[in-house]
């Protein structure tokens, strides 16, 4: 890019917004201003109450402007974080359409996806949001193609998983516009010599997280992955990926320290848990989702794990 004109975004803060992501999304653009020279880059910020935002840390942050209209050349790109459902305002939505509208939206950061998706703006999308949020956005946005990548920078409206993917995803943004060069002094004036393409998962693989090299443990987990709703027995897995059961229980005690059984409850109590607290489905509902087919059976062995029944979750802050 070629331009004399700065890109000017502006950055809608929702209330307990993620300042994890909100810095790494401001400090590349600094850094990029320094480097070169020029004022590539401006940008501002937006609340609700036009004074200040606050972030799930606690952290107050001073702000530019309330809701009002952005002018040509700037872009809206929305930032949330925690309770993103409960601070997903009818006057929020107003303004994600009002800017859709004009062509001013350029995208969401970490939460911000749900935001978007609420005001229709992400049908039919690629689109990445934090993996904390994923079961629940699955169950409310079936039309939206939810990926695991760190970020999507290829569809009409851009989106990044939060926390240091922002900065994967502005760097990603800089080396576009402004050049290879510019996007790895950037990098290497931030220390983040690990800079993920956006096809990058966002949690670590199992052989990350556990040093595990065993391609057919890998495939069983992927399998109770994909599977959570309508869960498939072990012996299945096991004939699946080419092993016996006797093999697989193996594997399982040898890597996580318990059975395929235990590790596929968990997962599934764990997708249970994402939905108590982030959506307002009944727990008979979310027993089936969770792939259990006794809300009796579910409630016990919520609580086991828990220690807490599944409707007294609900009600649970955490």
């Amino acid at each position: 890019m070629n331009n004399d004109t700065p890109q000017h975004f502006v950055f809608l803060l929702v209330d307990e917004f993620t300042h994890l992501a909100f810095s790494c999304a401001i400090e590349p653009l600094r850094i990029a201003n320094l480097i070169s020279g020029k004022t590539l880059y401006k940008w501002s910020l937006m609340s609700a109450n036009g004074k200040t935002a606050t972030a799930s840390n606690d952290v107050v942050t001073q702000v530019d402007r309330g809701f009002s209209e952005l002018v040509r050349g700037e872009m809206l790109f929305v930032l949330s974080g925690l309770h993103v459902k409960e601070n997903t305002t009818p006057e929020l939505l107003s303004v994600i359409r009002r800017e859709r509208a004009k062509g001013h939206l350029a995208g969401a950061l970490c939460s911000g996806a749900y935001c978007l998706a609420r005001a229709g703006a992400m049908n039919g999308l690629a689109t990445s949001i934090h993996w904390d949020f994923h079961d629940s956005f699955m169950e409310e946005f079936p039309e939206v193609k939810l990926v695991r990548n760190v970020f999507v920078a290829n569809e009409k409206y851009i989106t990044a998983s939060g926390g240091t993917a922002t900065a994967d995803l502005m760097l990603h943004l800089i080396e576009r516009d402004y050049g290879h060069d510019l996007g790895i002094e950037v990098a290497d004036m931030m220390l983040h010599n690990s800079v993920r393409e956006p096809t990058a998962e966002q949690k670590l693989s199992l052989q990350s997280r556990h040093g595990i090299r065993n391609a057919h443990l890998s495939k069983a987990i992927k399998m109770m992955t994909d599977n959570l709703e309508h869960p498939i027995p072990p012996s299945e897995i096991a004939e699946e990926v080419g092993i016996s059961a006797r093999q697989l229980e193996r594997l399982f005690g040898r890597h996580l320290n318990c059975s395929p059984k235990k590790y596929y409850v968990d997962m599934r109590l764990q997708k249970a848990r994402n939905l108590l607290l982030q959506t307002e489905k009944t727990v008979t509902e979310i027993s089936f989702l969770a792939g259990f087919a006794s809300p009796a059976h579910f409630a016990r062995v919520y609580r086991n794990q828990f220690g807490i029944t599944p409707m007294n979750q609900r009600g649970k802050i955490v």
